[in-house]
């Protein structure tokens, strides 16, 4: 698949770098289909991770499909509430996400007007473009951070070096795909460890 990147206006020098991640399965334990506040539970490392990745000069950016929006399981408003709980979290710890990109859609499964083929959903790289649109992100220069293979795709599709977590359901996934060109950890604290330290060796 050809890389896709925003206008070549927004690829300057002022660009900035960001850091997407996947929500389920790679910043919190994967539970099916979550949006309970009292079922959210951070994978552990990851606060201190993302942290790191801000201190490091990086945005922090979360791309999350949720087809239980368009299931009818929960709302749209379900999941800014669980995104506010864990910016709550995170600001225990004096950092946060700079941005939460929401694909709530299925092409085949759900009701009304979440049932329908988008551009967003990953692996499609519509949420990292429209950040990148929004944030003047440098896609080139940016990472994608997940468990499935619809992360790496996404990733890939915008332009952005993948890594490959095994929690959630990257241990499962690992099998199932090329893994040439893609990095591989065992969580997103290791994962953002090697960024950081890829950015020291290459500043």
């Amino acid at each position: 698949m050809k890389p896709l990147t925003p206008h070549p206006s927004l690829l300057t020098k002022t660009a900035r770098r960001a850091v997407f991640l996947d929500r389920d399965g790679t910043i919190n334990v994967e539970k099916d289909y979550l949006y309970k506040i009292e079922d959210f539970e951070f994978i552990p490392g990851v606060p201190e991770a993302i942290k790191k990745l801000k201190e490091a000069g990086f945005l922090v950016i979360v791309v999350t499909n949720q087809s239980g929006v368009a299931r009818g399981f929960y709302s749209l408003e379900d999941v800014e509430v669980l995104h506010r709980h864990i910016q709550d979290e995170l600001a225990k710890i004096g950092t946060s996400i700079d941005a939460f990109y929401v694909c709530p859609h299925h092409p085949t499964e759900g009701f009304g007007e979440f049932r329908r083929k988008c551009n967003c959903r990953k692996g499609k790289p519509g949420m990292l473009l429209e950040a990148a649109r929004e944030h003047e992100i440098d896609l080139v220069a940016s990472f994608m951070v997940g468990d499935k293979i619809a992360d790496i795709e996404a990733g890939k599709a915008a332009g952005c070096a993948q890594i490959l977590v095994l929690t959630g359901y990257g241990h499962i996934e690992i099998d199932r795909m090329e893994l040439q060109k893609v990095q591989i950890a065992d969580t997103l604290a290791h994962a953002a460890a090697r960024i950081v330290e890829k950015e020291k060796v290459n500043g």
